[in-house]
């Protein structure tokens, strides 16, 4: 999937790829401002949180650097049928942002076509799940102490601006549940300075950071941070927990009261038996597997009574794999493997592209089997029905493929 967002990042760090991410904290500006501000403005964040029933955590405001209790910026809309729903109480929220606050949205793609489209082109770029959190600050409030996050992330600054403090991890890769806790933080300064819309950076897992606009006077910041959530080897030892289970030898109890000549043979079965399954599961194998298993992402069913199929767009989290075997092409994604015809190879690289695709134009690029291919993939749910909604997500941003 071709996305001006991941090649302005690119460019903006220097990168050629994703594979930086985790390893070196990197930061620059994007020179294409059309793609920060086609992103997400502050004005169409806050039409987002008004029109949507939202609750805490997934929306937070803070004031003073204190998370804020629920009750002062929702309330609960009772229906006609005495149905409590919580939405965002918007005179309260704008009272509070006039003083000084931080709103924070998490998973702002799951509500905004365009920032689901972004995060989608940053899994495909990256290979891993990626979410996009928002957060607005505005006049002289302070952001989140010092602290560290559990996966890696891009920051992009989209409007105003903000002051940041970056320093070196004080343990290597720490995890959300770890073997001992990482409450001190490092003294070595990476970074402190001013993003400005347009800016970028990259801060790896468990770096130490704070933000705030604390002495910037009057004004605003708006940023996004892209979190990936990239597999560790933790990750895989709990993949290879779930495959011993095929195994008869695992799924013995643990034979607290055997000899001990009969519990050491039990260790050494076990032993075994664990290097073996190491050796037939590697982590290559856990992250193919990972991508292929996926299920599709979310997305508006197509039903043929409100009209025909007219464009599709790929929608499974990570790129289908399109092997092509003799005479045949097989598909492998969102938890499935689909066979065709050899000659459906160009259709389905079409389709498949990640990109918005009207069919009249498929089937002027590929023939009129592209049709065809479309209904079963949408079927499949490796695509869906590009929508008035989802095309806007791509607009500005991904090109039509074709085009």
């Amino acid at each position: 999937m071709e996305h001006r967002l991941v090649r302005a990042v690119e460019e903006a760090l220097g990168w050629d790829g994703p594979a930086p991410l985790e390893t070196e904290f990197a930061r620059g500006s994007i020179s294409d401002r059309q793609v920060v501000e086609r992103l997400l403005t502050p004005s169409r964040l806050l039409d987002m949180v008004m029109r949507r029933s939202l609750a805490n955590p997934q929306f937070r405001l803070f004031k003073g650097g204190e998370e804020m209790h629920p009750d002062a910026y929702l309330n609960r809309q009772v229906t006609p049928r005495g149905q409590a729903i919580p939405m965002a109480d918007m005179r309260r929220v704008g009272s509070l942002l006039r003083e000084g606050a931080t709103l924070v949205l998490d998973q702002s793609n799951v509500f905004d076509p365009t920032m689901e489209v972004a995060c989608r082109a940053m899994q495909w770029w990256s290979r891993e799940h990626v979410q996009a959190n928002v957060y607005l600050t505005t006049n002289d409030a302070s952001g989140f102490d010092l602290h560290w996050d559990d996966h890696d992330v891009l920051i992009m600054q989209l409007a105003g601006e903000k002051q940041w403090e970056v320093r070196g991890a004080s343990r290597p890769v720490p995890m959300f549940r770890d073997a001992e806790r990482n409450n001190t933080p490092s003294e070595e300064i990476v970074w402190t300075g001013t993003m400005r819309a347009g800016d970028v950076m990259h801060i790896p897992r468990g770096y130490w950071h704070a933000a705030t606009r604390v002495g910037h006077g009057s004004g605003h910041s708006t940023h996004v941070t892209f979190g990936f959530a990239k597999r560790t080897a933790v990750s895989w030892l709990t993949w290879l927990a779930d495959w011993s289970r095929q195994e008869e030898v695992f799924r013995h109890d643990l034979d607290r009261w055997a000899s001990p000549d009969e519990q050491q043979d039990q260790r050494l079965a076990l032993t075994a038996a664990a290097s073996q399954l190491i050796d037939a599961r590697d982590p290559a194998e856990f992250l193919r597997l990972r991508e292929q298993e996926a299920p599709p992402g979310r997305h508006v069913p197509f039903l043929d009574i409100f009209g025909p199929l007219e464009a599709v767009a790929c929608v499974s989290e990570f790129p289908p794999v399109i092997t092509k075997d003799g005479g045949t092409v097989v598909v492998a994604a969102a938890g499935k493997k689909l066979t065709f015809a050899a000659k459906a190879l160009p259709g389905l690289r079409l389709l498949l592209s990640g990109h918005p695709v009207r069919l009249d134009e498929a089937a002027r690029l590929v023939g009129a089997e592209a049709e065809v291919l479309a209904k079963i993939l949408v079927e499949e749910e490796l695509c869906a029905s590009v929508t008035h909604e989802l095309f806007s997500g791509y607009t500005g941003l991904a090109m039509s493929a074709g085009s």
